[in-house]
């Protein structure tokens, strides 16, 4: 298999299998060395991100002494732990949201059309990967890209749509949004 060339920083490789129609994204491969007798022992240890690119994404990490059996393992582990993410008109959020764990502290915010994505290297694999166009994200706290993907799910595990809240509270979307934004939420939600 050849190998294939590497985007920015330290990952950003990205595959797209036939098939499930999943992206898996590399975030980070770490090298950890285990010092025995004889010298030292290598492994790895990678982070992916995975995706449909319409609204599901996960994350996963997987150690291993070589790199591709590091991937497959990460992948695999994403793929189990997929959520699936309310999108307003298919490329942004639908309200702002902040997340965190332990160290690392993250904020989301919707954007306008033709904003584009942006936001820091691990978050923005999860964003490729769940299929958003248009968002600001912040990073605070920490750069350490395992709890920086964390954070950003436990923020986007906290988003919700008009239509659940509107569930949720017993009322009708246009009780939550108003009149116009109602209509076109639901002229949305119609054509997908």
């Amino acid at each position: 298999m050849a190998r294939e060339p590497r985007e920015g920083g330290r990952g950003g490789r990205d595959r797209d299998r036939e098939g499930d129609d999943l992206v898996d994204k590399l975030v980070t491969i770490n090298r950890v060395a285990k010092v025995v007798k004889g010298g030292r022992r290598f492994a790895f240890a990678a982070l992916v991100v995975v995706g449909d690119q319409k609204g599901r994404v996960g994350f996963g990490a997987g150690k291993a002494r070589e790199v591709p059996e590091a991937i497959r393992k990460a992948t695999d582990r994403a793929k189990r732990t997929m959520i699936r993410v309310p999108m307003k008109e298919g490329r942004t959020l639908h309200h702002d949201v902040a997340g965190h764990f332990g160290a690392g502290k993250v904020v989301l915010r919707s954007a306008d059309a033709g904003t584009g994505i942006i936001a820091g290297g691990p978050m923005r694999a999860v964003f490729e990967s769940l299929g958003i166009n248009d968002v600001v994200a912040k990073s605070l706290g920490t750069r350490n890209p395992h709890n920086m993907v964390k954070a950003t799910f436990a923020a986007l595990e906290r988003c919700a749509s008009p239509r659940s809240v509107a569930n949720r509270r017993g009322k009708k979307v246009s009780d939550i949004l108003g009149r116009r934004e109602a209509a076109v939420a639901t002229e949305a939600a119609a054509d997908v």
